[in-house]
């Protein structure tokens, strides 16, 4: 396989193929990059490729590009399995709102500016006012053709018939060339706009993590009167979990559970559960592979050098970070019925993360792993409802934390810390005394409509006042136009880092750690972990 591009400072030249196989061919990327695969491999011709794609040529097509129109163009759009010669279906287009981008320019390039995005919004604009005319050029083109075939359907000379056909035929030539600079921009502008990221709330602060605010403070640190333990050395004198097997069975950042910790872990994921379903949450557990496009609908990138998702080799599949993301899948392309909103979710799965470029004493332990257990909140709501949910799931995880006697803080998270989809995000880090420090242990994040126009998530509101739309299908009901739902998602208990927690500040002076109350009915009333006779 290979490029199927060439570029001069006057044009660039694609490699392309028939009309007919002309949208096939395009693929429409996120982000950029090349994908990591769990094995050092080939990427399969059926994989979803980045901007570094490549193809087997069939026809050449030339096109005058602006500079800006050179760069966004010149990434190959199609792959080629040089096998079989089929040729690849394209990606996703997610459903952006570009005459919003076009008319709140100001804003869009303001909120680039506070997340410290490498979106380029002047390309999309031009790429976008590209396509408005390049439509427009091939709707008078059609027009054309068709006034010629009209004219062609009564009595006509000869010579004139003659002169018809040869006009049709050069009128659909035409048109098959345009139809296909249309497809190819279309897929350019998609993958440019896919960049940019969610519009952030006006009450978020600006800058980096340093400026993130803090809301609110629980509890006070706890006042020990004897040598602090982290929890690698409480672990490892209860014999609770093995760092050094696992490192040689599966790698580093692994671990194995044992004994009472074993209990812990099943007893916060329990305890987790119950609580967060007496608040009307649907519990699920969740598939914990997922498609490379649904992990790229939900607002994750499974390319680049610094990814943090485990791609598996020969697939177009993921190992997911978060259930996040198989949550988001459930209701994709669907429409909602009104009455059924808000769906709440509550869901237990295992994560997988590669953890790109974490080292360090900060991250030893069990508080940077590769696979942990977590239990996550999603919300599918209407739009106007979605910042009192944001509070709700804030409000919930801070419960869960109160009762288990930790001492936290509440951040308002900073525009430069916030992920592409997150409206806004709020970020709660509790106190970890053998480590000497606050460390993340949930986050909560409105995501508005974000991944809802990525995943195809609609919601039709009731109403009696809307317009008729088709008969037929309503069947005499006035139906109101689908809107997109808005989505939420919040942790409610990350095992490790829980685990961290808890052994830290509920540490002995003989050694052993108190169980909290809330957990024992959980753990077959276990109250105390003590030592290990010899």
């Amino acid at each position: 396989m290979y490029w199927i591009t060439s570029l001069t400072t006057a044009s660039v030249s694609f490699i392309f193929f028939t009309s007919q196989e002309a949208e096939m061919a395009l693929q429409c990327c996120y982000g950029g990059s090349t994908i990591q695969t769990l094995k050092l491999a080939s990427i399969p011709s059926t994989a979803p490729l980045s901007s570094s794609a490549i193809c087997s040529p069939f026809k050449t097509l030339t096109i005058t590009p602006s500079a800006h129109l050179i760069k966004a163009l010149s990434s190959p759009a199609a792959v080629v399995d040089s096998t079989t010669t089929h040729v690849v279906k394209p990606q996703w287009k997610a459903a952006i709102d570009f005459k919003s981008i076009v008319e709140n320019k100001s804003a869009v390039a303001e909120n680039l500016k506070n997340r410290n995005s490498t979106a380029s919004l002047e390309l999309v604009i031009e790429l976008y006012e590209r396509l408005l005319q390049l439509q427009k050029e091939v709707e008078d083109l059609r027009f054309e053709r068709n006034t010629v075939a009209n004219k062609m359907k009564g009595k006509v000379e000869p010579l004139e018939r003659q002169r018809l056909i040869e006009e049709g035929k050069n009128l659909k030539e035409k048109l098959v060339t345009l139809e296909e600079d249309l497809i190819k921009l279309t897929d350019a502008l998609q993958r440019e706009a896919q960049c940019i990221p969610n519009m952030t709330h006006p009450d978020a602060p600006i800058g980096g993590e340093d400026s993130s605010t803090i809301r609110k403070t629980v509890g006070t640190p706890r006042d020990f009167t004897f040598s602090i333990k982290d929890h690698v050395q409480i672990g490892k004198e209860l014999d609770l979990f093995d760092f050094d097997a696992a490192a040689e069975v599966s790698g580093s950042k692994f671990y194995y559970l044992k004994n009472e910790a074993v209990l812990l872990e099943m007893g916060l994921i329990n305890w987790t559960l119950s609580e967060v379903m007496k608040r009307g949450f649907i519990p699920l557990t969740t598939p914990e592979i997922a498609r490379s496009l649904v992990v790229e609908k939900c607002g994750f990138q499974p390319r680049g050098d610094n990814t943090q998702v485990y791609s598996i080799e020969g697939s177009d599949q993921c190992l997911i970070g978060t259930a996040e993301i198989p949550v988001g899948g459930i209701h994709m392309d669907s429409i909602l019925a009104d009455s059924s909103l808000p769906i709440k979710y509550v869901a237990f799965s295992h994560c997988f993360r590669t953890e790109a470029g974490a080292a360090g004493a900060a991250t030893r332990g069990l508080y940077r792993v590769h696979q942990f257990s977590k239990v996550e909140m999603f919300i599918l709501c209407r739009p106007e409802e979605s910042n009192a949910y944001h509070e709700e799931l804030i409000g919930i995880e801070e419960e869960l934390f109160s009762k288990l006697g930790l001492h936290f803080k509440t951040l308002d998270m900073a525009t430069e810390d916030l992920g592409a989809p997150a409206y806004r995000k709020y970020d709660i880090e509790a106190w970890m005394p053998g480590l000497g420090r606050y460390g993340e242990i949930s986050s909560a994040s409105n995501c508005t409509d974000y991944q809802s126009r990525r995943l195809g998530i609609r919601y039709r509101p009731e109403s009696s006042t809307s317009p008729p739309t088709n008969t037929k299908k309503s069947k005499g009901r006035n139906l109101s136009p689908p809107e997109f739902v808005h989505t939420l998602n919040a942790t409610a208990c990350a095992v490790p880092r829980m685990l961290v927690c808890l052994l830290e500040n509920y540490q002995q002076e003989d050694g052993s750690v108190v169980i909290p109350e809330p957990l024992r009915p959980f753990m077959g009333g276990i109250e105390l972990i003590t030592p290990k006779s010899n």
